[in-house]
C-alpha cells in the first residue's frame, strides 16, 4: 500500500498529472504522506531477537533417545533414521507395505521364517541445561521407553545421560551428564507474571534441525488440553514442531518460563498453536525428582467435579466457582478432617480455587504432611476445615465415595417427578437393576425421552441418593423435597446420583 501511494505522488510531482490542477493535488498528497507517522513496532517489541538467542542458545541441547526393538525379519528393513524427522511417516508406510502386501491383485509373498531382528530405534527431542554441573531438563515422552539417552550440545559434543527421575503427569524428565568443563545453563523465571501478548522465544530441535530459534507471543494462559490431571498450559504462536518437545520457552530476560510440550495441529506441523508447561508447574516437580528421584505430591483424598451454572444456582453460590466434592475416600485425609460430599472448595491453603481444574494442581504442589485451611461452602454457608495432607503415590487411583448400607424396603411404591418414575430399593429392584447392597437411596425406574432428567443423562437403574444434600430414602421423600425447593423459589435442585456400584456424581435439575 505504501509503495502504491509513493508511486502516485512521484508521478504527480513530476508533472505527469492530467491537468495543471494535478500538481496542487499532488503536493497535497505529498504533504499528507510526509505528515503521516512512520510505522512503529508495538510497545515492547524487540527490533531483533539476536542478542537473546546468542545469550541462551548454547544451553539448549538435542536429546537422542535410543530403544532396542525386536521384530520379525522381512524382505527389507527400514533405514535407521532418527525419530522426529520429516521422513518418519513416509518410510514407515513404505516398509509396512513392502513387508505386508503383494502387488495389486496378488497375495503377499510368503517368505521363510527367520530369526527375530534386533535394531535400534531413535527419537529426537529437545532439552536445556539448568545446572552447569550437568542437569538437563526435557519431556518425559521424549525419553519414554529409551534404553539409552544421549545429550548433544551445540558444539557437537555428545554425552551419555543418566535418567535421574521422570514424571508422566506433568511430562517432565530430569537427566544428568558428566561434562569435563562447566556447561552453559539457563534459569527458570516466574511464569505467574507473564501476560497474554508478551513476547517469547522458543529454541529447539524441530525435525532434527538443531538450534532452531522461533519467536511469538503468549496467546493464552491456563489452557486445559486434557492431557493430564494438572493441565495449566501456556499457549503460544511461536512455531513449535515435532522435535521441539522438551525445549525451553524464554521470556525477553532469557529466563525459562515454560517447557514446550505439545501442539494442536491437523497436519502435524505448526499452525501457530503450541503449548508449554509453565515454570510454576514444573519447577516443584524438578526439585522433587532431583532430591528424591520421584515425586511426593500432596493428597486430599476426594473426587471432584465442575460447578456449572445450574449447580451454582442450586447451591446458592451466585456464580460458578470452586470445586464440588463428589466423593470422599474413606481412608483419605479429607474424611478424617470432616470434608463432606456436596461441599464446594473455594479456597485451599490461602489460594483461590476458581474451578475444578485448580484444586488438584494446588493440592499436588502443597507439601505432604502440611496442615492447611480449606474454605468450603456447605449448605450455603462458608466454613473452614483444617486438613493434614497425605501423600499421593504414583499410580494410585482415588477411590469413589461409598454409601452406607440400608435395610431393604418392604414395598415398591412408584412416584413421578421431573420426567422420572422412581421407587424404593428392595431385594427385587436391587436384583432387577444390579444394585449393590451398600447403595442407599431411591431407584429410578424410567426416564421420559426429552425430559430434563434425560438431558442430564439420567437413566433407568440410577439411584437418587440426596437432593440438596438431604438423604432420600423413599419415593415420597423425592416428591416432598421437590415441592419444598419449588416453594422456596429455587429454579433447580442438586441431585446426588449413584450408579449400581456406588459411584456418585452431582446433577442439577430444573424444578419448574
Amino acid at each position: 500500500m505504501t509503495q502504491t501511494i509513493e508511486h502516485k505522488v512521484r508521478n504527480v510531482v513530476a508533472g505527469k498529472g492530467p491537468s495543471r490542477f494535478g500538481w496542487l493535488a499532488g503536493a497535497a498528497a505529498f504533504a499528507a504522506v510526509a505528515a503521516a507517522p512512520l510505522p512503529v513496532f508495538a510497545r515492547g517489541a524487540p527490533e531483533s531477537f539476536a542478542d537473546l538467542a546468542e545469550k541462551v542458545s548454547n544451553a539448549v541441547v538435542n536429546i537422542k533417545a535410543s530403544q532396542t526393538i525386536t521384530a520379525a525379519r522381512q524382505g527389507g528393513a527400514a533405514p535407521n533414521l532418527p525419530r522426529g524427522t520429516p521422513f518418519d511417516d513416509l518410510f514407515e508406510e513404505f516398509f509396512r507395505r513392502r513387508g505386508g502386501e503383494g502387488q495389486e491383485g496378488q497375495a503377499p509373498q510368503q517368505t521363510p521364517q527367520q530369526p527375530p531382528q534386533r535394531r535400534q530405534s531413535n527419537s529426537l527431542g529437545s532439552g536445556f541445561v539448568i545446572d552447569a554441573a550437568g542437569v538437563v531438563i526435557t519431556n518425559n515422552h521424549v525419553i519414554a521407553d529409551a534404553t539409552e539417552v544421549t545429550v548433544v550440545f551445540t558444539n557437537g559434543e555428545e554425552l551419555k545421560a543418566e535418567i535421574v527421575g521422570r514424571d508422566a503427569k506433568v511430562d517432565i524428565a530430569v537427566l544428568r551428564v558428566k561434562p569435563k568443563t562447566p556447561l552453559p545453563a539457563v534459569k527458570f523465571g516466574d511464569s505467574t507474571k507473564i501476560r497474554v501478548g508478551d513476547w517469547v522465544m522458543a529454541v529447539g530441535n524441530p525435525f532434527g534441525l538443531g538450534g532452531t530459534v522461533t519467536a511469538g507471543i503468549i496467546s493464552a494462559r491456563n489452557r486445559n488440553i486434557n492431557s493430564g490431571p494438572y493441565d495449566d498450559y501456556i499457549q503460544t504462536d511461536a512455531s513449535i514442531n515435532k522435535g521441539n518437545s522438551g525445549g525451553p520457552l524464554f521470556n525477553m530476560d532469557g529466563e525459562v518460563i515454560g517447557v514446550n510440550t505439545a501442539i494442536l495441529s491437523p497436519t502435524g506441523g505448526s499452525v501457530g498453536i503450541g503449548f508449554a508447561s509453565p515454570a510454576a508447574t514444573v519447577t516443584n516437580v524438578i526439585d522433587q525428582l532431583l532430591q528424591y528421584g520421584e515425586t511426593r505430591r500432596g493428597w486430599l483424598g476426594v473426587r471432584i467435579q465442575p460447578v456449572d451454572e445450574s449447580i451454582a444456582e442450586s447451591l446458592g453460590l451466585g456464580k460458578p466457582r470452586g470445586a464440588l466434592i463428589a466423593g470422599v475416600d474413606e481412608k483419605g485425609p479429607s474424611k478424617a478432617a470432616g470434608i463432606l460430599t456436596g461441599d464446594v472448595v473455594i479456597k485451599f491453603d490461602g489460594k483461590d480455587v476458581r474451578n475444578s481444574n485448580d484444586l488438584p494442581r494446588i493440592v499436588a504442589t502443597t507439601p505432604v504432611g502440611k496442615e492447611v485451611d480449606v474454605l468450603v461452602v456447605r449448605k450455603g454457608k462458608e466454613q473452614i476445615v483444617k486438613v493434614k495432607l497425605g501423600r499421593l503415590e504414583d499410580g494410585e487411583k482415588p477411590q469413589l465415595a461409598s454409601v452406607k448400607p440400608e435395610e431393604s424396603a418392604k414395598n415398591d411404591v412408584v412416584r413421578k417427578a421431573l420426567g422420572m418414575e422412581f421407587s424404593s430399593l428392595s431385594d427385587e429392584t436391587r436384583k432387577k437393576f444390579t444394585i449393590d447392597a451398600n447403595v442407599k437411596g431411591v431407584v429410578v425406574t424410567s426416564v421420559a425421552s426429552g425430559s430434563p432428567a434425560a438431558e442430564k443423562a439420567l437413566k433407568t437403574g440410577d439411584i437418587i441418593v440426596e437432593i440438596n444434600q438431604e438423604q432420600m430414602n423413599q419415593p415420597e421423600d423425592v416428591v416432598r423435597k421437590m415441592r419444598t425447593v419449588k416453594e422456596g423459589g429455587r429454579k433447580s435442585a442438586l441431585f446426588l446420583i449413584s450408579n449400581g456400584k456406588g459411584e456418585v456424581r452431582f446433577v442439577a435439575l430444573p424444578v419448574e
